[in-house]
């Protein structure tokens, strides 16, 4: 006969975020070696002397790989350590630089988003890569998640010593809390969607001395998304 389990047994197991990171790093990085090892090995093979056919499943595999590849690259990056490089910037340059970037980076779904640019000659420290970074993936979950009929209104400005931004975004339904906004890694799993995105803005935000905070309008169908910086001093 099976011991009794003990009273106090608990089938949660708690791990420090810090292993969690480094877990997932070195997994990515493993993979990742044998991946580009696959890809070297197709390569080689195409150059033998193949039927187009074959070749051409050789290019599809390829393809596959790069495809993998990627996914774990975004993933480590989604929970890599975040260190800006600071420059001086000038906020109406940065936004009208990010519209550009979003416009690209979403060349269909950047139509619908409406901008409300208020920024005068304010200057920021920032790095400008990093913070495409988040404010794309503040636009890629609003185009991808329960989104209602409407335009995105996208609005920018300053308060104080901030500049603020503030994305509103229609939804019909929306059952998430955002009492924890940006701070609960790994809570929604979907394919090739892991959680983490929200997390790694907040770290890029609070890296430059910023916030991000979300609240939902139910009376209104509207979830805002605001993202707020210090201005440069003397900005």
């Amino acid at each position: 006969m099976a011991d009794a389990a003990p009273e106090n047994r608990s089938d949660l197991l708690s791990v420090p975020w810090i292993d969690t990171v480094r877990f997932v790093h070195q997994l990515s990085h493993d993979l990742r070696n044998h991946l580009n090892a696959i890809e070297l090995q197709s390569a080689y093979i195409s150059e033998l002397d193949a039927s187009a056919e074959l070749k051409g499943e050789i290019k599809r595999l390829r393809e596959m790989i790069s495809g993998l590849t990627a996914v774990l690259q975004k993933l480590a990056r989604g929970l890599g350590e975040v260190k800006p490089n600071l420059i001086s910037y000038r906020a109406s340059e940065f936004v009208e630089d990010l519209r550009k970037a979003i416009a690209h980076e979403f060349p269909k779904e950047s139509a619908e988003i409406t901008w409300d640019i208020q920024a005068g000659d304010a200057m920021l420290n920032v790095d400008p890569q990093l913070l495409q970074q988040a404010f794309s993936e503040i636009f890629d979950n609003a185009f991808q998640h329960d989104r209602g009929k409407g335009a995105l209104v996208a609005a920018t400005g300053i308060d104080g010593k901030r500049f603020v931004f503030t994305l509103r975004e229609p939804k019909a339904r929306f059952q998430s809390s955002t009492e924890n906004w940006g701070r609960e890694p790994f809570r929604k799993i979907t394919h090739g969607h892991y959680g983490l995105g929200l997390n790694h803005v907040r770290f890029i935000m609070e890296a430059h001395g910023g916030e991000m905070h979300a609240e939902y309008d139910p009376k209104g169908s509207t979830l805002l998304t605001k993202l707020t910086l210090p201005l440069a001093r003397g900005g």
